[in-house]
């Protein structure tokens, strides 16, 4: 049995000043959902406040497909989903004119193989096809069913300031909680200065970034492509040009394969594809290794309350047990819905609390960031290597004169030296 808290806003008081600048503009109270059996039973607590917003647990519908309209929106939420990113829309949906096949599957058995599980999934698919208006009627619809429930509205739009401002300002008048700012799509429209091309030009991401925070009065959250060198450096910019937040990672640029049979590449349209996004759980070392980056660089220059989301081959809870140990605040999933369906954040819940009762969590903030102390260079991993190799051999060596013996320890000092 759940119970319903209505709680007055209090964030303004406790937030930092970037986040004080935005919370006017949401004018309207938050509300806590908490499970009352389980604080009764003192479960492991999965609810997170990110800049000022609540969530009963940390997963996120990741921009896309199921996000793409009011019912599998609604679905997600009644499911438990700590909160949704809708799929990105933009001010003409006219222009964005997807195919199909779209999607292009890679399972660990060799080429063509039908059976297998999944490891990697390709999309060629653009941003939403659908007229901006139409899902914003959903938004509203939504957070009229579910107004303490979080939802998050992805925008992208061409190189234009009026077109951005208006798109936020549209977008916002719907009621969403925050926006994602998708800088990292990377397939589709390139030419006219959308997605990764954005996110990929750190000057043009600066100057889009000032463009999109004079303009928001929710919390922005910059979504990061990994087809770049360095993805500290656009993340970095997001958040010096005023973003609450970033996400990380996007899919990554590639091609799924042959077929060997026809010769043709997969996705295959009418005997042609391009090259699209790569997402599922063959992505996850190199999520892992985004984030950790990200959350490095966050930790050394931000102390201002900027949060990190976390997107890559999440399937299981120990997944996502993964990304907050690196200091995620939440962890999106897209593909894995697609894969298994929205009642996998009943799974995700149930092996993330596991993992916390295993280590004596009792709640999410605990262990956030707990293992990205230990990442450190190659340089020091050579130097900490020398020093253990040198005290294991001074442990093995004992005395290093007759004059060291002493007679309390006798005994031991003699084990000190013996070899078997």
């Amino acid at each position: 049995m759940e119970s319903l808290t209505l709680r007055a806003s209090s964030a303004a008081a406790a937030a930092s000043p970037l986040q004080q600048r935005r919370l006017p503009g949401r004018q309207r109270a938050t509300y806590v959902r908490a499970t009352a059996s389980a604080s009764a039973a003192g479960e492991p607590d999965l609810s997170v406040r990110v800049n000022g917003l609540q969530m009963p647990n940390p997963f996120v519908i990741g921009s896309g497909p199921p996000g793409t309209n009011y019912t599998v929106m609604k679905r997600a939420f009644d499911e438990g989903w700590g909160g949704v990113i809708a799929k990105t829309v933009s001010l003409d949906a006219e222009k964005v004119i997807n195919v199909t096949p779209r999607y292009a599957k890679l399972r660990a058995d060799p080429n063509g193989a039908a059976m297998g599980r999944i490891i990697g999934w390709q999309n060629i698919e653009l941003i939403s096809d659908r007229p901006l208006e139409t899902m914003l009627n959903e938004f509203k619809q939504l957070k009229k069913e579910y107004p303490d429930r979080i939802l998050i509205g992805s925008i992208m739009e061409e190189y234009n300031k009026a077109a951005w401002h208006e798109l936020i300002e549209r977008v916002e008048e719907s009621g969403v909680d925050a926006l994602e700012i998708n800088f990292s799509c990377p397939h589709g429209m390139p030419e006219r200065k959308m997605g990764a091309a954005v996110g990929q030009d750190c000057d043009l991401l600066e100057e889009v970034c000032g463009w999109i925070n004079e303009k928001a009065t929710v919390p922005v959250w910059a979504k990061m492509t990994p087809n770049i060198t360095d993805i500290t450096q656009p993340a970095r910019i997001s958040l010096k040009s005023g973003c609450e937040g970033v996400s990380a990672i996007n899919t990554i640029m590639s091609v799924m394969g042959i077929n060997l049979k026809t010769l043709r590449p997969e996705p295959c349209v009418e005997g042609y594809s391009t090259p699209g996004g790569y997402s599922a759980r063959a992505v996850h070392p190199i999520a892992l290794a985004k984030v950790m980056q990200i959350a490095r660089m966050m930790k050394e220059e931000f102390a201002d309350g900027q949060s990190l989301s976390a997107i890559g081959g999440v399937e299981t809870g120990n997944d996502a047990a993964e990304f907050i140990l690196l200091g995620a605040d939440t962890v999106q999933v897209c593909t894995g819905v697609m894969m298994h369906g929205y009642p996998l954040v009943k799974k995700l819940c149930a092996e993330l609390q596991d993992f916390m009762r295993e280590h004596n969590f009792s709640s999410i903030e605990e262990f956030r960031g707990a293992s990205l102390p230990y990442f450190t260079t190659h340089t020091d991993l050579v130097h900490r290597q020398q020093e253990a190799i040198k005290q294991r051999k001074a442990i093995k060596k004992g005395l290093q004169s007759d004059k060291d013996w002493t007679g309390d320890g006798f005994v031991k000092e003699t084990e000190s030296m013996v070899s078997n």
